[in-house]
């Protein structure tokens, strides 16, 4: 950005901080829907800046990476404050189970359900305002719900909330996304649970060569293709040749084949993008 676009996005990105306070102190006593990830930790993070007690519910189970529940965990240990762990299993819901492609909003609707049924206060998501341009059928299961979407009221995008994380102290605000493992699945293919649990091995393993190599926050995916096999996408213009080695290595000390490593520079959505309305 010109210096003057820098002055004037930091000047926008203060006032919806400002803003997002003044919302939470109005909301009070509240519950979080805490994936783990960027969006849900600001949101806990601006919570605890406003003085508003805050609860957590985490959900774990098959469609959820065990890494990213541990580091969920451990963030909300690390800011003392407690969460209460939901297991759930999507699998089984009509739509999940057949791969169709409102599986989201099936999935979204039963999981927020289960959430409602045990928080106390006003329950939040951190959805924000670059969700909302975007092909997110859950979104509707959530204002079916009534769930109260903070970040997206202030209107604070993804940028913005990076760069406020990293102005008011929030840990690793350049985290990557992580959406749940359902999304490494083309729609029309059924979800199996050791599938899932090999996917999530594997981008683990991955995560770690990227961050050993210096690319912690790079985003990729682990995804099953059109045919059945599986593609590493990563978000690199180009991937040096002693990366793929690397990453290939560690893919195959985990039981999987010759992986494809792909270069793609949008990783978020890439179904909704190939597949036809």
């Amino acid at each position: 950005m010109a210096d003057d676009e820098t002055s004037e996005f930091a000047g926008r990105s203060m006032q919806s901080w400002d803003d997002l306070l003044s919302r939470l102190k109005d909301l009070g006593c509240l519950t979080v829907a805490f994936s783990g990830g960027v969006d849900s930790r600001f949101l806990v993070h601006a919570a605890l800046h406003a003085g508003v007690p805050v609860r957590l519910v985490h959900v774990s189970g098959p469609h959820v990476a065990p890494a990213d529940t541990s580091f969920a965990l451990a963030w909300a240990d690390g800011r003392g404050v407690a969460v209460r762990v939901l297991e759930l299993d999507p699998l089984g819901l009509p739509a999940v189970a057949a791969g169709e492609k409102d599986r989201c909003y099936a999935c979204k609707s039963f999981l927020f359900r289960q959430i409602c049924n045990v928080a106390e206060g006003v329950l939040c998501d951190g959805s924000n305002a670059s969700d909302t341009g975007q092909f997110r059928p859950g979104m509707r299961a959530l204002h079916e719900l009534g769930i109260v979407s903070p970040l997206a009221g202030a209107g604070l995008s993804k940028d913005m909330i990076r760069a406020l994380g990293q102005a008011t102290g929030l840990e690793r605000p350049e985290q990557q996304s992580r959406a749940c493992l359902l999304t490494r699945l083309p729609y029309g293919m059924s979800p199996q649970r050791e599938l899932l649990v090999k996917l999530a091995e594997g981008e683990r393993v991955v995560e770690g060569v990227l961050q050993l190599t210096g690319h912690g926050e790079t985003p990729f995916r682990l995804r099953v293709g059109q045919h059945g096999r599986c593609e590493l996408h990563v978000a690199l213009a180009t991937i040096p040749s002693r990366l793929t080695e690397l990453m290939d290595n560690a893919l195959h000390e985990v039981g999987f084949s010759p992986v494809p490593i792909l270069c793609m520079p949008n990783i978020s959505g890439y179904f909704d993008r190939t597949q036809p309305s």
